[in-house]
């Protein structure tokens, strides 16, 4: 899982940033560490890393910003925020902003590189996506060959996590899924009240995307007390 992969880390702190370069060097990850917002959104745009790894805190402007312009821009590699603190609105405000992942400060070099593992499973290894029969689900036609959902002739352009909870969705059509069995599936985490919210904030996420309605929604159904279900 490591060697070929390259890593972009956007972090102000240059000590914070070597020693991370260091353990993520030590584990076969190539890195690029950049100091502010702007540049590493432009790294991004133009090399194109397997993950960023962005903190919230930069010398130009908030990493939730950059995260949203990176989403807009059409950069889909998964991302995992760096916050300073474990206020639950800082991680959902991430979420929103299409990042996959947060870390809260302090945290342990072991622990980085356990989600980092898991976000390239996901996006590229063991878990990703592979070529298939398509999948449909109400109008949306999910083709997992080319990591795409269309309506019509129009992409919805889905990050990988979305994609891959859609994709997880359609695989179990009018059956209700736990906010558990969500997680498992498609983040690998352990059911806490705080990794539920990842859920949470995910859906109302791919909601925005793949529903005509978003506030009144017919094909992700919510089933109260239980999780959701893909209506067809």
């Amino acid at each position: 899982m490591t060697g070929f992969h390259t890593i972009l880390l956007i972090e102000d702190d240059p000590g914070i940033a070597s020693g991370l370069q260091t353990g993520l060097g030590r584990e076969g990850y190539n890195t690029t560490w950049k100091s502010d917002g702007t540049s590493g959104v432009n790294y991004a745009r133009d090399h194109a890393p397997h993950l960023i790894v962005l903190d919230v805190r930069l010398p130009d402007g908030s990493g939730f910003d950059f995260c949203r312009q990176m989403r807009q821009l059409g950069i889909h590699q998964p991302i995992i925020m760096l916050t300073v603190r474990s206020d639950e609105m800082d991680k959902i405000i991430g979420l929103e902003m299409g990042a996959d992942d947060y870390m809260t400060k302090p945290f342990s070099l072991r622990e980085l590189l356990s989600r980092v593992r898991a976000q390239l499973r996901r996006a590229y290894g063991e878990y990703a996506l592979s070529e298939g029969d398509l999948l449909y689900a109400g109008d949306l036609i999910i083709d997992r060959g080319r990591g795409q959902v269309l309506r019509g002739d129009y992409d919805l352009n889905l990050t990988p996590t979305e994609l891959r909870l859609l994709t997880y969705l359609a695989q179990h059509p009018n059956q209700v899924l736990s906010r558990g069995q969500i997680l498992d599936a498609v983040w690998g985490y352990d059911n806490s009240p705080e990794t539920e919210q990842v859920v949470t904030v995910n859906i109302r996420r791919l909601r925005e995307k793949v529903e005509l309605e978003p506030g009144d929604p017919e094909l992700i159904r919510t089933v109260p007390g239980v999780g959701y279900k893909l209506a067809t």
